[in-house]
């Protein structure tokens, strides 16, 4: 009787955790989803123009249209698209009318044209100021003498262009250039696996039931004929 006790608290105890954490991942889901709402809302906004001050987080995905002149230097970010393969982020400096100097993620381009001459002088950019998270403790430091960087890390591409620490991502550019795809903001790089761990999480409750069950019927006594 203590034994099945046991396997009793066990089973419907083991369960119930769980339980719990498919629910608190539902819960994760509807606080992302909610997140992802909104920075798309910020993302499609009318643009506007760059303001004389701005910061990380309250500016982040802010639409803006800017005018100004890109400069020759460029910073390349090593990345991989789908259905194209490897190539680079584009990133340039960018003299804005007012003589601030900010960042440009102009774009993709294959590894191919890596060493392409690209167009610089005035232009017209509309895109979404980004500060974008993409360094850890794994990140390899930039191969400076080769131009390949590993990820985005405004302070530190600012640093090397000399330009303040503001990027913007560019959506599209007037007059285009003729040999970069842009890589606007797009929400679907943001993790968003809630409703996936939640599934699992009810899934090994079943299971755990299911094997509590098992158990339970295995210590049951046998009624002899």
């Amino acid at each position: 009787m203590r034994r099945t006790l046991f396997l009793l608290i066990v089973g419907l105890g083991g369960a119930a955790i769980l339980i719990s954490l498919g629910i608190w991942q539902i819960q994760r889901l509807a606080w992302k989803e909610a997140i992802i709402s909104d920075i798309n809302a910020r993302i499609i906004a009318d643009p506007v123009a760059l303001p004389s001050s701005v910061a990380d987080p309250t500016d982040a995905y802010l639409p803006v249209v800017a005018s100004g002149m890109i400069e020759a230097d460029e910073i390349h970010i090593l990345v991989s698209q789908k259905d194209l393969g490897a190539g680079y982020r584009i990133i340039a400096p960018f003299v804005l009318e007012d003589g601030r100097k900010i960042l440009v993620d102009r774009g993709f381009v294959l590894t191919t044209a890596k060493a392409n001459a690209r167009e610089i002088g005035p232009v017209t950019i509309t895109g979404n100021l980004q500060w974008p998270q993409e360094t850890d403790d794994f990140t390899p430091a930039p191969d400076l003498a080769a131009n390949i960087w590993f990820a985005r890390d405004v302070p530190a591409m600012a640093d090397a262009l000399k330009t303040l620490p503001i990027l913007l991502v560019a959506r599209s550019s007037t007059p285009p250039a003729a040999d970069i795809s842009p890589l606007p903001i797009d929400t679907a790089r943001i993790p968003n696996d809630h409703l996936q761990y939640a599934i699992t999480w009810f899934s090994l409750a079943a299971i755990w039931l299911g094997m509590s069950l098992f158990f339970l019927r295995r210590r049951a006594p046998k009624v002899e004929s």
